[in-house]
């Protein structure tokens, strides 16, 4: 059960950021049609990438002797600093509605979840479950994003950035300690 609440939360941290970007997308004129596939393109990402990061991740490991809970640990506290360190700079990632652009976007928002994957065996033995939460969590929020993008200030992506931050952090923490 903790792993599995381990691995939601993770799925709902690596997400804040899509979130947040989905955000600035709601705010232009785009339709659900390609809402709905700019969601899935995201999901897709999000359940490749972990498994590139895994395969590379492995080898790491192999080579260097590292413990899998340690990688892990500071993975996530890096990805949360980069999170924090964007709030800070204020960067925003300008989006281009084409079919390339939306896999851009998506590429753009998955590299944490590659990041994630080089210590995904330190979360769970159960991968595909891991990388299907991770896609289903992306996916709905960045579709969910999109829609409360429409109604919703910029204020509030910067907010879902600090909460995922945050979550990685303590995260990362548990598995150094």
């Amino acid at each position: 059960m903790k792993e599995i609440f381990s691995i939601i939360l993770i799925g709902i941290a690596l997400s804040m950021d899509t979130f947040s970007l989905s955000l600035g997308v709601g705010m232009f004129s785009i339709s659900n049609k390609k809402a709905l596939r700019l969601a899935l393109i995201v999901g897709v990402m999000h359940f490749i990438m972990p498994f590139l990061g895994m395969i590379l991740g492995d080898k790491l490991i192999r080579i260097f002797e590292i413990k899998y809970d340690i990688l892990l640990g500071f993975i996530l506290i890096i990805i949360a600093l980069q999170m924090i360190v964007d709030i800070i700079r204020h960067e925003e990632e300008k989006f281009n509605l084409s079919l390339l652009g939306m896999f851009m976007f998506a590429f753009g928002v998955s590299l944490d979840s590659f990041s994630l994957g080089l210590g995904l065996k330190a979360i769970t033995s159960n991968i595909y479950l891991a990388m299907s939460v991770f896609a289903i969590c992306s996916a709905l929020f960045t579709y969910f994003g999109i829609i409360v993008g429409r109604f919703a200030n910029k204020i509030l992506g910067i907010y879902a950035n600090i909460l995922g931050a945050i979550i990685l952090f303590v995260l990362g923490f548990m598995h150094l300690i």
